[in-house]
């Protein structure tokens, strides 16, 4: 179809049912494509150097009046009769602005970071998920203006809203280790948040751990659960039978009901953190060396490490794998895949044990305040709880029977020499 381009043709142009195409009567290789939907396109069409039939898109008859598209197929056509290849041109502008996109923060999150920290590390995923949610406001710019003063900015109105300076920090260092890898991948050949430091935080903060009454209480609490687990399961039973119903499982030859309480006493006794609990399987437990193997790729540190286990750790894992499978994860989850969580049910056990103030990890904070308070050595503690190295363990320093006593009193004999020596100087004279 052959027809002068104008506003008035184009509004009498109807949809068909394959796409057709109306060539301009004016202006050589412009053209308008019309599509089953009632989308059209403005092309411009014309011949290479080689000869070779190409189509430049202009762009959509929503956005471009008759004559502005008309416009763009003169410059066009001139541009092609100097002899430029404008196809090549815009795959230039393309690639460029395709650069300049994987250059904001939002481009090379979603184009190169975040598949890399999704795959190489563990937290991959809240990782992007803590630089999304804190730095929303920098997604659009590029890499090079993400600066000091923008950074100290956000910190100052973070403090002012009260998130604590910790927090703060552990978001900064998502975000500066992000950019760290765009200079390894030549994106940036600064770091431009170099010379931003960490808000000073204490460090020697409280190590939450159960006083020996609340042990008590935690421990009476998860016998209590187990038993009314067994006795719901008997009574449901007792129901199904009365009513020929397939009756569920008994639980009275089990060692445990279900897997809180043996987990409990396996972090008070190892000091493993939820997720190596988690991710724990058969093939890593070792009853007869009395050995536990905490593999890298469950690691926080991406370390292996061997913890020994007491008899109460050695028991409890016994018991429990009596009516395990001896295979796959030791405390599994649904379909045989690993536990995600234990929220309720531990929630459920520190209100029955009326313990405030205390999460799952605090066990082991727990497991390490009692080694020092026994007065084991912090080098000792770091190796059995897997810290990298030793600044993380310096706060149970303080637990640690005498140790800062022992250290002042030392200076008492020293005092004493002193006076001594002066009773002696006084003696001679």
């Amino acid at each position: 179809m052959k027809a002068r381009l104008t506003a008035r043709t184009i509004q009498g142009l109807s949809p068909r049912d394959k796409p057709f195409e109306v060539v301009d009567a004016d202006l050589k290789g412009f053209l308008l494509r019309v599509q089953p939907s009632g989308a059209m396109t403005y092309y411009f069409a014309y011949r290479n150097n080689q000869g070779k039939r190409l189509r430049y898109r202009i762009g959509n008859q929503d956005s471009l009046s008759p004559a502005q598209a008309r416009d763009e197929a003169l410059l066009l056509s001139a541009r092609v009769i100097a002899g430029e290849d404008i196809q090549e041109e815009k795959k230039c502008q393309r690639l460029i602005a395709r650069q300049a996109k994987s250059r904001t923060l939002a481009g090379f999150l979603d184009r190169k970071y975040g598949p890399w920290v999704r795959s190489q590390r563990k937290t991959g995923e809240a990782t992007i998920n803590r630089i999304l949610s804190n730095f929303a406001h920098l997604l659009e710019r590029p890499l090079s203006e993400i600066n000091v003063w923008v950074l100290e900015k956000w910190r100052s109105e973070s403090i002012k809203a009260g998130k604590a300076e910790s927090t703060i920090n552990r978001d900064v260092a998502a975000l500066k280790a992000c950019l760290s890898k765009a200079i390894e991948w030549e994106l940036l050949s600064v770091h431009p948040l170099t010379s931003l430091r960490p808000l000073r935080t204490d460090r020697q903060t409280r190590a939450r751990y159960l006083t020996i009454e609340e042990e008590r209480r935690l421990r009476d609490a998860l016998i209590h659960r187990e038993e009314e687990i067994r006795r719901k399961r008997k009574n449901a039973n007792e129901w199904r039978r009365q009513r020929r119903k397939p009756e569920l499982p008994s639980l009275s030859h089990y060692g445990y009901a279900d897997h809180l309480y043996p987990m409990a006493l396996l972090a008070l006794n190892t000091g493993l953190r939820r997720g190596e609990i988690f991710q724990l399987q058969w093939s890593d437990v070792d009853l007869l060396r009395k050995q536990i193997t905490v593999r890298g790729r469950t690691a926080k540190s991406g370390l292996t490490r061997h913890v020994p286990l007491n008899e109460e750790a050695r028991q409890t894992l016994q018991r429990w794998g009596r009516y395990a499978n001896d295979v796959g994860y030791v405390f599994p989850g649904k379909d045989s895949g690993p536990l995600t969580t234990i929220h309720s049910s531990w929630r459920s056990a520190l209100e029955l044990a009326k313990i405030s103030d205390f999460r799952w990890h605090d066990l082991r904070h727990h497991f390490a305040s009692r080694l020092v308070m026994e007065g084991i050595d912090l080098n000792t503690v770091r190796e059995l709880l897997g810290h990298s190295d030793l600044e993380m363990t310096l706060r149970y320093a303080h637990l640690s029977p005498g140790h800062m006593a022992d250290a002042v009193a030392r200076l008492d004999a020293r005092s004493d020499n002193i006076h001594r020596a002066k009773a002696a100087e006084a003696a001679v004279k």
